[in-house]
């Protein structure tokens, strides 16, 4: 039955299996601000959630124009010595010359055989560029064409739906500095400075715009909403209803009319405060709350210590930055082992990782350095992806070998899988609380040979083929997950 404009109807939307199977997805940070491409490499996200950094040091490239605005910032300084005086919205022309070497092909060919299901493509972030040539007239005259030529939505949504893969949008709701351009210093600001008057109407009819285009089958929205609950209702039972394996994420939190009085130099340092002193009690982002309907919560560089029952998304950059960081070195991207270790936990308790890429503005490529994680990722799913795609969590994500090594469990069915990490020698280990049924044939996955095993006490004991360091050894166990 078609969803209803109401909250209780919503609230009967199941996530679809896809996404729950899925486990891999890929974003892709693309805008005028990876031309300039430049963010300082301090502090990551969280110390600005913990109040230890402030928005001038922001790592996050895609805020390039807001940083810019704040006197005294690393942004800011950059920008004098290498641009001059240069407006930000000059930079829109060397991002559409790039676009004529863009492969959207070539991109979705990388994103498939990293092992990803989806891919999230950010249409428009919080400069307000548009990445399709959007027919829904902005209200300010000077902006009429601050967007794309080329639409980049629909080919690469076509690119990657070539390849098997679901395709989404995420929009930038909560924040457009072509309708509220006074600088953002902290999260006060943030939440203040949601644009008003007619906004709420432009944001609906974009969104609805991407909708009727491309059926997207993840509809991704950030910060918050900018119209009260009763508009936004009738806006998310018209995507469902288009889009019936659609997903809708957690970062819809709708217009609250005294949040702009925040601003109030008198009242703002105090909310600052309280907002900071709120959220370290609250463990940081991964403790922000729910908005009244979403299929899935998204943490931000951050996850979750256990089993969800909601599903979650944990949404990360390989650095420090969502959009291409010129300044950003070796050390700052992510590690084999913590990427790969990390997606397992993850997966484990009944997340998804959606990992970030950020091309080049000038020339509409995909750094080295960042292939190489997608080919990590790759050799991880061909080798041990019957272990996490399709996968539901066991009784418990978390364990330890009697002999120390982490494990984490997931399963099939009556079919457990144990995935291993940090077993890097040969070497014979017990898993501990795992019964096996009499009669069954253990596999290591991505070995021909099955391992030497026998039962011991509540566990088994297996030994294992070598592997390097950083690998994730997975065992598949049938029969031994038990019932329900």
């Amino acid at each position: 039955m078609p969803f209803e404009p109401t909250l209780e109807s919503l609230r009967t939307h199941e996530v679809p299996a896809w996404f729950h199977d899925a486990k891999l997805g890929i974003f892709v940070h693309w805008s005028v601000s990876s031309v300039p491409a430049f963010a300082p490499r301090g502090a990551g996200i969280e110390a600005i959630f913990r109040g230890d950094a402030g928005q001038t040091e922001s790592p996050y490239a895609e805020w390039y124009e807001n940083s810019l605005r704040l006197p005294g910032s690393a942004v800011a300084r950059h920008h004098r010595e290498h641009h001059g005086d240069r407006p930000y919205e000059s930079f829109a022309e060397d991002f559409r010359a790039g676009l004529e070497a863009w492969d959207p092909k070539a991109w979705a060919r990388a994103f498939a055989a990293s092992g990803a299901r989806y891919v999230v493509l950010v249409t428009k972030h919080h400069d307000g560029f548009c990445l399709w040539p959007s027919r829904v007239p902005h209200p300010d005259p000077r902006r009429h064409g601050w967007h794309t030529g080329r639409d980049v939505v629909g080919e690469l949504a076509d690119a990657v739906r070539s390849e098997g893969l679901r395709f989404g949008v995420y929009y930038s709701g909560g924040l457009d500095w072509t309708f509220e351009p006074r600088p953002i210093r902290g999260l006060v600001d943030t939440l203040a400075s949601m644009p008003g008057g007619p906004y709420s109407a432009y944001a609906d009819a974009q969104v609805r715009e991407l909708v009727e285009r491309y059926r997207p089958e993840v509809l991704w929205n950030d910060i918050s909403w900018p119209s009260r609950a009763g508009a936004l209702w009738p806006l998310l039972a018209h995507y469902l209803n288009r889009v019936p394996e659609g997903v809708v994420n957690d970062r819809w939190q709708t217009r609250n009319p005294l949040v702009p009085l925040l601003r109030v130099p008198g009242l703002r340092g105090l909310a600052e405060r309280l907002t900071v002193a709120w959220l370290r009690r609250r463990g940081g982002i991964a403790g922000l709350p729910a908005p009244p309907f979403c299929d899935f919560r998204t943490p931000e560089y951050a996850s979750f210590p256990d089993i969800r029952r909601k599903k979650w998304e944990c949404v990360r950059g390989m650095d420090k930055s969502f959009g291409y960081n010129r300044a950003s070195l070796p050390d700052d991207f992510i590690g084999r082992e913590e990427l790969l270790h990390g997606l397992v936990d993850i997966v484990s308790k009944n997340g998804n990782l959606m990992l970030n890429v950020g091309p080049r503005g000038e020339d509409a490529t995909i750094p080295e350095i960042q292939l190489e994680r997608l080919r990590w990722l790759g050799e991880l799913m061909r080798e041990a992806g019957e272990a996490l795609q399709g996968t539901r969590p066991w009784r418990r994500a978390e364990g330890t070998t009697r002999e120390g090594v982490p494990v984490r469990f997931t399963r099939k069915g009556d079919d457990l899988y144990a995935l291993l990490l940090d077993a890097t020698d040969a070497a014979t280990l017990t898993l501990e609380d795992v019964a096996v049924p009499a009669g069954t044939a253990l596999a290591e996955l991505g070995t021909p040979e099955p391992p030497r095993w026998e039962r011991e006490g509540t566990g088994v004991r297996v030994t294992l083929a070598p592997r390097p360091r950083g690998s994730v050894t997975a065992l598949a166990l049938p029969g031994a997950a038990g019932p329900d």
